[in-house]
């Protein structure tokens, strides 16, 4: 197979997990990542390992711009917030920049937080 057409082929394969992707993400409310998983025939891990393909193919193609973002410090009781499958409420701060949204939480490690910080800064 030649370099071309394993490109497409990689292309058409990160287009169908997007779109599962998507679907989980839109699943009806009180649906578990994991229930969804099931009904579809995939795995959790194999959900998480598209979901990151995806996210890593997408980081890579964004277009570099040099304007710059500010970090902004919130006030600590601005910083609760349900999660999505209704677990319970997790500490945390969602942020949407430039058509991003990003959840961070104490556990998120400082060199990921400035990478991804990073990424979008640079995005247009």
């Amino acid at each position: 197979m030649s370099s071309s057409t394993t490109a497409v082929a990689v292309q058409y394969r990160l287009q169908e997990w997007a779109a599962q992707i998507r679907e989980c993400q839109n699943r009806p409310a009180g649906m578990s990542v994991i229930d969804w998983c099931a009904t579809h025939g995939i795995t959790k891990a194999n959900y998480y390992y598209r979901l990151r393909r995806v996210r890593q193919a997408c980081l890579e193609n964004l277009p570099p711009e040099a304007s710059a973002q500010q970090i902004v410090p919130v006030n600590t009781c601005l910083l609760q917030q349900e999660t999505q499958d209704g677990s319970g409420i997790q500490q945390g701060l969602s942020v949407s920049v430039n058509g991003f949204s990003i959840h961070v939480t104490e556990s998120t490690p400082m060199p990921l937080l400035a990478a991804v910080l990073k990424v979008v800064r640079d995005a247009q």
